[in-house]
Formats: structure tokens, C-alpha cells, sequence
């Protein structure tokens, strides 16, 4: 059966993109607030902090490629994404709460550990709708265009709650009561929005459902085999290294603007200028693509966010908060190109692969995907807490609950939304650089696949 390359229905766009809205709000809460509220909340040192989310990571990067194999062999009436999907939505519901019920415990080396167990549940459940969702991207549209399309709509959502998780986190922390009943509330509300968002697309998304989409596959074969893909590779690693990057910054910007600043109700406003900036020009992006292709607006965009970080190391601690929101706007300009188009590679991707080997493996892919990048993300989580810790970072204590820090972990924070996360950008660049598949490179694979359709049917 042939998959649809017509426009899709405006309520299969929207009921497909809302999901990303919870999911960039998990996204959103994991890396700005996450490390800050265990070491300025529960009280763990940052070293340990950002070792234990390292480990939450790296089984979250584990389970990736097992739940995208796992979904490739499903088969129910469902399909074979959606169970996973609506499974995944409500244990993430429960597993948020938990997350953000402190533990009070002394010893740091139990709660290290405690941290560590709760952090690797809460990335299970939300790997049960990530892949799965991901994996549906290629099952709804084969058309190259329309896929830019689908995703800018997916990742509109993906800003908007991003938004949201940057404007009402803290807010509704302070309405629960502050301390730990207001970061309990905030994980329960958070968690409510995230379930409801997948529960919609379970409901208004159906599957392309074929007996090919369930054929059995060697999974550490096709994983071998997908790693030595030249397309695949080069738009894989700069993706890795840009969401390091981003994760780097993500940490470090609370700590900056309650640090540096000494003013964290800035980061309120900060962030949704960065956001808003990156809504408006997410469709502009889409737009110019058409032109100069995914590649080269996605190499632009990121050298324009690099450059604006690097900016704002030199000069934000000089000029000031109001200059801040002014490098924001600049920074969402480039950065709205890492919404849109690293997912709009992938599925051309899974069609270069299907030409060259005659085999569907969505999930192989996406699961490759997120291993690969959110081993990334566990090494840029982990050596925010290590340079915090290297520096010298005070946590705030009960004898001690607003510690002075010096100039060298003021030096470290600058550094973490600076010239470290400015390096794994320009890197991403550099090897994007070399990525192949182009509008025409692209038309000559779906014709193979068209000829070979024809010829079975």
C-alpha cells in the first residue's frame, strides 16, 4: 500500500504536532530547572547533581533504541506506535510527581542514589511516547516539502511549550507555597499537560498500517548497519553535538541570571523573549528552506546562536540584564532552525535507507537518534554539575541558604552559556558540512522507490 504524498488535514498536523508541545515541556523542565532544583532545593552537591542526571541519561539513551525496535514489531488494531504512546502518557503523568518530591535525606550518597533510580523511571516513561512518536513522522507523509511542513507545525508546538515550561514553572512553584509542596504541585501540573497532549494524538492520529511494517528485523545488525550510513552520520552527529550544547546552556542560564545578575525573575523574562523569537521565525525558516535547503539553514541558524552566546560572555556581565534580552531575541533567530529542521532530515533518511535496502526501520532510526543525542545531552548535564563543582559553586545550605559566590564560579557560570556550549555548535557545523541528500538527490531516491513499488505490486 502506498503512503500518502498529498497535504495532510490541517487536524492530523495539529493533533500530531500537540504531542511535542508536552514533550518540549518535559525538554524544557528537565534542563532548565532540573539541576537547580537539586542543588538549590534538595540540597545535592553539583558534581553529584549532575553525575546522577548523567546515569538518568545514558539508561534513558539505552532504552531509546529498545522501545523503537520493540514498536517497529508491534502489530495490535491500534497500530504499531499508539499503545506505546498511551501507556507511556499516563505512567509519565505519575512518574513527574515523583520526580519533584524532594527526599530529605542527609547522606549525599543516598540520595545521589535515589536521584539517580527516580530520574531513570521518569525517562522510561517518557521514552514510551518520544520514540513511538517520532516514529510516526515518515507513516503520515512521503512528500519532501510536506514534511517540512508537518514539522514546523510539530515543533511550533514544541516552542509553545517550551514557552510555557519557561513562564509558569517558578510562578506555580511560588502559588503551591514555595519549598517543596510548590515543586510537587509544579511536577503534577506539569505532568497533567504532558499527559493530555499524547493522549490527543493517540486519539486524532492514525497510523499507515501495513503487514511490511511489522517484518522482522535483526535489531544490533540493523543498528551496525545504520551507523555506517554517510546521511545518516553526518546529520546524527551534529545533532548530538548541538543538543549538548543546548543542554549546557539550558543549565547554565537560571544559575547565570540569579548569580550574575542577582536577579532570577529576569530568567522569566529572558527565556520567552529567546522563545518568542524562535516562534516567529520558526515559519520564516520553513519558508527559505524551500530555497537553500535544510542543511544550509540549519548550519546558519546555529552559527547565528553560537555567535550570540559568545556575545553575550563577553559583554552580558558588563552591560547588563536589559542587554540580555536583547542577545535572547538575536539567539532565537538561529535557534529556531534546531526545532525544525534535524527532524525534517530523518525521514528523508528512512527513505534513502528503504531505496538502498528494501527494509522499514523507523524505529531503528529514531531510536538511534535519541541514544545517540541523549548521550550527548548526559555528557552536557554532567559537565554543567562538573564545572560548577570545578569552580567552586556553593549550594545553598540550611545554615547558609544565600551563599556569595566567588569570581571563579561566577567565571565557570559565564563559561556555561559562553564559549563551551558556542564549541560543540561550531562543531555541529562543521560536520553537517558534509551531509548529502539534496532536493534532487532526494526526488532520484523516491523515484527508485516508486519504480520498485510498481514492480511488486
Amino acid at each position: 500500500m502506498m503512503r500518502r504524498a498529498t497535504s495532510l488535514p490541517l487536524k492530523v498536523k495539529v493533533g500530531f504536532g500537540i504531542c511535542d508541545l508536552g514533550g518540549n515541556l518535559f525538554f524544557t523542565i528537565m534542563g532548565f530547572y532540573l539541576l537547580f532544583f537539586l542543588t538549590d532545593v534538595v540540597g545535592l552537591r553539583a558534581g553529584l547533581a549532575g553525575t546522577a542526571l548523567m546515569i538518568g541519561k545514558l539508561w534513558d539513551a539505552v532504552s531509546d533504541p529498545a522501545v523503537g525496535y520493540l514498536s517497529d514489531r508491534t502489530s495490535t488494531r491500534w497500530g504499531r506506535r499508539r499503545p506505546y504512546i498511551f501507556v507511556g502518557a499516563i505512567t509519565l503523568f505519575l512518574s513527574m510527581i515523583w520526580m519533584f518530591t524532594p527526599l530529605r535525606v542527609e547522606n549525599q550518597l543516598a540520595l545521589f542514589l535515589y536521584v539517580a533510580l527516580v530520574y531513570c523511571a521518569l525517562n522510561t516513561t517518557y521514552t514510551l511516547v518520544s520514540i513511538p512518536y517520532g516514529a510516526l513522522t515518515p507513516e503520515l507523509t512521503t512528500d519532501f516539502d510536506e514534511r517540512t511542513v508537518l514539522n514546523g507545525y510539530r515543533m511550533v508546538f514544541a516552542v509553545v511549550g517550551t514557552f510555557i515550561g519557561a513562564a509558569t514553572v517558578l510562578p506555580i512553584v511560588q502559588l503551591g507555597g514555595g519549598a517543596d509542596s510548590g515543586w510537587t504541585i509544579m511536577g503534577g501540573a506539569m505532568g497533567a499537560v504532558m499527559m493530555a497532549t499524547a493522549l490527543i494524538t493517540f486519539f486524532t492520529v492514525r497510523e499507515t498500517y501495513t503487514a511490511r511494517a511489522v517484518e522482522k528485523i535483526n535489531v544490533f545488525r540493523s543498528y551496525l548497519q545504520v551507523l555506517k550510513m554517510k546521511p545518516f552520520l553526518t546529520a546524527l552527529i551534529p545533532w548530538s553535538l548541538h543538543i549538548t550544547g543546548i543542554n549546557i546552556i539550558q543549565a547554565g542560564l537560571l544559575y547565570y541570571f540569579g548569580n550574575i545578575y542577582g536577579d532570577e525573575g529576569g530568567f522569566q523574562i529572558a527565556l520567552p523573549i529567546l522563545l518568542l523569537s524562535s516562534i516567529i521565525f520558526i515559519p520564516i525558516w520553513v519558508k527559505i528552506s524551500e530555497r537553500l535547503g535544510k542543511k544550509r539553514c540549519y548550519n546558519i541558524g546555529m552559527l547565528i546562536f553560537a555567535g550570540s552566546v559568545i556575545v553575550f560572555f563577553f559583554l552580558g556581565h558588563i552591560l547588563g540584564m536589559q542587554f540580555s534580552f536583547v542577545i535572547m531575541f538575536v539567539a532565537g533567530i538561529g535557534f529556531a532552525t534546531q526545532y525544525v529542521m534535524p527532524y525534517s532530515l530523518v525521514p528523508d533518511i528512512i527513505e534513502y535507507d528503504y531505496a538502498e535496502s528494501g527494509s522499514r526501520r523507523e524505529g531503528v532510526f529514531y531510536g538511534m537518534w535519541t541514544f545517540v543525542s541523549k548521550t550527548g545531552q548526559a555528557f552536557g548535564i554532567a559537565l554543567t554539575g562538573w564545572v560548577l563543582d570545578a569552580f567552586g559553586y556553593r549550594e545553598p545550605t540550611a545554615l547558609i541558604p544565600d551563599p556569595v559566590q566567588t569570581d571563579a564560579a561566577r567565571l565557570g557560570i559565564r563559561l556555561l552559556t559562553g564559549p563551551i556550549p558556542a564549541a560543540f555548535f561550531i562543531a555541529g557545523v562543521i560536520v553537517l558540512s558534509f551531509y548529502p541528500i539534496t532536493r534532487a538527490r532526494y526526488n532520484e531516491i523516491m523515484e527508485t522507490i516508486r519504480r520498485r513499488d510498481a514492480e511488486q505490486s
